[in-house]
């Protein structure tokens, strides 16, 4: 009685207090769910009756037993008996132990159906999604509203079955024994579930409670401990006041928790006192009926066990409510990610990008970035109403063309829209107007898996997993060889350093890869394109925020991957910008200026501006360097 009625404080500590209404379309979404495991469900539902079943026969059982020794029966029908009772107990035992089975089947089936559909669902979100999304809030709907959802058909599902199924077999068997000891039993009932209930609905309220103070500790831990987090610390925090606001957080954690055992400490000295006070009536009451006859003393004693069979399954159905509606919320929060439409789809007809030299066209391209309704969710954002303010547009009727093997690079003032373009090229965004195309296609029409094949990116802050480096090499060609990895790190000047670590390629890189330098890192994303040998090369500001020595490997690794390929560069280092066959300068979304960068100097506009205040001073300083480096980018080289 006691681990029943605890089960069902705890649902109703995990529950939603909130009463709603559900759309048919929500439960037959459910269903479809539940549909391949439906032959499971059934065998479940059967055995969770027959063990509902069983567990009202041992105390019947068990009062015959009494009744045949206070009658000085022949002892082979008490053997007899308490044989039954054996195999009554071993048949229940087995009927757990399948139940439990087929619940953990069912229940982690579930889970990974729902976690499956919802990784690959927000695997087709845009970028978008997640630049809005609080990464937090998205693993707790895989993680803490699947299992609710799941919690559905393991636990819900059974324990409203088995609960009606006991509760209707026990009820009849006591009234058939006894039914005015039966109805006095039934009054002290609500002595027991109306508490019960109040502190179910404290005690969630002191979980949810709870469960904030443990996140607001767990993120001061994750943000601390995380390579940039220490960094900040180690630079420019206080370790008292860290130490203090920790304590702080982790008392708090302590508190909730004390209360939290007290409440529940509570909790089952009252639930033991009504136990006893029931079991007190019981013998009272019976014990008087024996003495005058009407009942037999096995009666009692089945009374007695059979109270203990009643009380847990009226206390668990009175908040069955409460646990189907805290699942169907889970299960709406889980449908909520699935029905967010992705803004970038792959057509049906969709085609392969062409073999051959690739050019890349943008042909009167206006852009504005999405709304926050178009892309996320207010509860994933953490915030009570999303922006519903439209996007303004960022680009403005931008064309051009960079032919086959040629290098545009994009220059302009920060903001200006240089990584928007870069970024509509693979698609991570759809066009407003207008049209990107490759090899003289639109992109939209292109299917996802050829324009990752053509296209190769660099970023200035390039990302790595926190994984070897091998895995982080073969993420872009999982059946790339050793050899081809090697011949990679080589290119991106890397092979001295790889094999001089411990480890080789199965040295792990840390966090976002913060174990090796930034030039280090920047090579290594570089060997990664190398290995997936694109035949577009796009590179934002690949070089910026790298201290001269770190640059020059990296634009020496860089002249291996721009070699023969078409190539858009986001420039910040003038090497880059003066070996460029067109230079398009940017600003307010608009190309302003395009040509070589002698034409571009000559015309003193823009461009003339930008490379005084930007790049005179460098050139004066590394001018042989420089003249070096444009031929190495211009070279011949094909991988």
């Amino acid at each position: 009685m006691e681990m029943s009625a605890w089960h069902s404080l705890y649902s109703t500590m995990h529950a939603q207090e909130e009463r709603r209404a559900f759309s048919k379309a929500t439960l037959r979404r459910i269903a479809a769910f539940a549909r391949p495991h439906r032959r499971w469900l059934i065998l479940f539902l059967i055995f969770s009756v027959l063990g509902a079943a069983l567990a009202v026969a041992t105390p019947v059982l068990a009062g015959q037993v009494v009744n045949a020794i206070v009658a000085g029966n022949d002892s082979g029908l008490v053997i007899q008996l308490a044989a039954l009772i054996a195999v009554i107990a071993v048949v229940d035992a087995g009927i757990g132990v399948v139940t439990r089975w087929l619940s953990a089947n069912i229940g982690e089936s579930l889970i990974l159906d729902l976690r499956t559909a919802v990784f690959d669902h927000v695997q087709q979100m845009p970028v978008a999604f997640f630049t809005r999304t609080r990464t937090g809030a998205l693993v707790s709907r895989l993680n803490n509203d699947v299992i609710g959802a799941q919690r559905a058909f393991s636990d819900t599902l059974s324990g409203v079955v088995g609960n009606i199924v006991t509760l209707v077999l026990t009820l009849i068997v006591m009234i058939g024994i006894s039914w005015q000891i039966t109805v006095l039993a039934l009054v002290l009932l609500p002595i027991f579930v109306f508490p019960a209930r109040r502190m179910g609905a404290r005690m969630a309220h002191m979980q949810r409670e709870a469960a904030n103070y443990n996140s607001a500790m767990s993120t001061q831990m994750t943000e601390r401990f995380s390579a940039p987090g220490a960094t900040l610390v180690k630079l420019f925090g206080h370790p008292p006041r860290e130490s203090a606001e920790f304590a702080t957080r982790a008392s708090s954690v302590r508190d909730i928790g004390v209360r939290t055992a007290m409440l529940q400490t509570f909790f089952f000295t009252a639930l033991m006192l009504v136990s006893a006070l029931a079991l007190a009536l019981v013998y009272g009451l019976g014990g008087f009926f024996a003495l005058r006859g009407q009942l037999d003393t096995g009666d009692i004693v089945a009374l007695a066990l059979l109270l203990t069979r009643l009380y847990a399954p009226l206390t668990a159905l009175s908040s069955a409510h409460i646990e189907v509606m805290s699942a169907l919320v889970s299960f709406e929060r889980v449908f909520e990610v699935l029905d967010l439409e992705p803004l970038v789809r792959e057509r049906p007809d969709a085609r392969p990008v062409p073999d051959g030299p690739v050019s890349v066209e943008f042909d009167g391209v206006r852009f504005a970035y999405p709304s926050a309704e178009k892309v996320s969710l207010a509860s994933l954002e953490e915030v009570a109403v999303l922006d519903e303010r439209a996007g303004v547009e960022v680009l403005h009727d931008v064309s051009f063309r960079a032919e086959p093997g040629q290098l545009v690079a994009l220059v302009g003032s920060s903001g200006a829209g240089k990584s928007t373009i870069a970024q509509l090229i693979p698609r991570l965004y759809d066009v407003d107007a207008g049209a990107v195309r490759l090899a003289g296609i639109d992109v939209r029409e292109l299917t996802f898996a050829s324009i990752r094949d053509t296209l190769g990116m660099v970023t200035q802050d390039g990302h790595l997993f926190h994984e070897s480096i091998r895995s982080n090499l073969s993420f872009v060609r999982p059946d790339a060889t050793e050899a081809e990895m090697w011949d990679a790190l080589g290119r991106a000047r890397l092979f001295d350093l790889v094999t001089a670590l411990p480890d080789g390629l199965d040295t792990v890189v840390g966090e976002r890869g913060y174990r090796l330098s930034g030039g280090e890192r920047q090579r290594l994303t570089i060997a990664r394109l190398l290995l997936a040998r694109p035949r577009v090369v796009i590179l934002d500001e690949a070089t910026a925020h790298l201290d001269s020595t770190s640059e020059a490997a990296v634009q020496a690794a860089l002249a291996e991957a721009l070699a023969g390929r078409t190539s858009i560069v986001i420039a910040h280092r003038l090497s880059t910008v003066r070996a460029a066959d067109l230079i398009l300068v940017i600003e307010a979304g608009r190309i302003i200026e395009r040509g070589t960068h002698s034409e571009l100097l000559a015309a003193g506009g823009r461009y003339t501006e930008l490379y005084r205040t930007q790049f005179e001073q460098s050139a004066s300083d590394r001018a042989p360097v420089e003249s070096d480096r444009a031929a190495e980018l211009r070279s011949p080289v094909l991988v």
